[in-house]
């Protein structure tokens, strides 16, 4: 069993780390918050794991930490932001801020983020937004990075480019947070770290063999990891990803095209009222009707019951949130390292 911390005293950790590192106190509890949310919903590839690789990347200069985000366009619905390689978490709260009253008055308000810096785990932004009754879209690629291939293909073009989306119902609401490739870079680093494969051969290797081995990334010429749906359905995947770079990068006027490089990301968010739409009501009596069907439906053999996006993650908050956070076994380490470096009380299991 893995030991648990009391959210309090990771907050306060990660919060010091940060300012330690140079970041202001505002942002530095945003970034805290926001990793933090992530171990809290079983995301632990994309929650405190990632402090330790922000903290590095602050001491490479490779995230700004004075300023403000600059604003490129605007209307009364839609905002366009550069955001000049700032916290990625800071950038993306600021975002939701300026979008939800703009969808409160137009029913819809969309913000296109240029040159963010990583913003972590994207379900980790949704919750607070369906908690007002509104449906939230947010989206990412990195426009540095290359580890997807185009269906067909073998040489890698794109990131993994998720996709997340929250939606009200009458209980709990619905949370999608999945990538457009059938892996995260994550948690193939994270396979490759400790020795292991995936559970299906979702890579391919600079040739074209089908992959278990998170190896085949790394290799020269490089592998590559398969679009979502794989070499049979990868055409639909490769759609979605298309997609995601679209209302990404070419919104936000900075992508690959410009050649960036620096690990960083280029967002897009929308947040939908729908009282502006057929209603609150109506919506979440349709969504809670679909819900219920889905949960309703026979289930597989070997399978309880249906689960819906999002319904792990919530019971894992609300658990931790009591019993305390179960940190992966590799982040108490990488806790350790950075806390002696910067004079940091390090976290000690209840």
């Amino acid at each position: 069993m893995p030991a648990r911390y009391s959210y309090a005293s990771l907050l306060t950790c990660a919060e010091t780390l940060l300012t330690r590192a140079g970041l202001d106190a505002a942002s530095a509890r945003i970034v805290a918050e926001v990793l933090l949310e992530g171990d809290l919903l079983g995301k632990t590839t994309h929650g405190l794991h990632l402090l330790g690789l922000y903290l590095q990347s602050i001491a490479d200069g490779q995230m700004t930490l004075t300023g403000a985000s600059r604003i490129v366009n605007e209307s009364p619905a839609v905002l366009v932001l550069d955001g000049r390689y700032l916290p990625g978490p800071v950038l993306v709260r600021e975002a939701i801020a300026w979008a939800v009253p703009k969808a409160r008055t137009f029913g819809l308000a969309a913000v296109s983020i240029g040159r963010s810096h990583h913003i972590g785990c994207l379900e980790a932004y949704l919750r607070p937004v369906t908690d007002l009754g509104l449906v939230i879209l947010l989206s990412c690629t990195d426009p540095f990075n290359r580890t997807v291939a185009p269906h067909g293909g073998l040489t890698a073009v794109s990131s993994p480019n998720p996709i997340a989306a929250g939606i009200p119902t009458a209980r709990d609401a619905v949370l999608l947070d999945f990538c457009t490739a059938n892996a995260s870079n994550g948690h193939n680093a994270r396979l490759k770290l400790e020795g292991k494969r995936h559970a299906s051969p979702c890579l391919q290797t600079a040739g074209g063999q089908l992959s278990d081995d998170p190896e085949q990334l790394y290799t020269d010429p490089p592998g590559s990891i398969l679009p979502l749906g794989g070499v049979e359905f990868g055409y639909k995947g490769f759609g979605l990803s298309i997609l995601m770079e679209a209302l990404t990068s070419a919104l936000a006027g900075h992508g690959r095209a410009d050649k960036p490089g620096q690990w960083g990301g280029s967002v897009f968010l929308q947040i939908l009222d729908p009282a502006r739409f057929g209603g609150d009501a109506a919506f979440r009596r349709e969504t809670q009707f679909f819900a219920d069907a889905c949960q309703a439906s026979t289930p597989r053999p070997g399978q309880k019951s249906v689960r819906l996006p999002g319904e792990n993650a919530l019971a894992a908050r609300r658990k931790q949130l009591a019993e305390g956070i179960a940190l992966y076994p590799t982040i108490p380490p990488m806790l350790k390292k950075w806390t002696e470096k910067f004079g940091v009380e390090l976290p000690q299991p209840l």
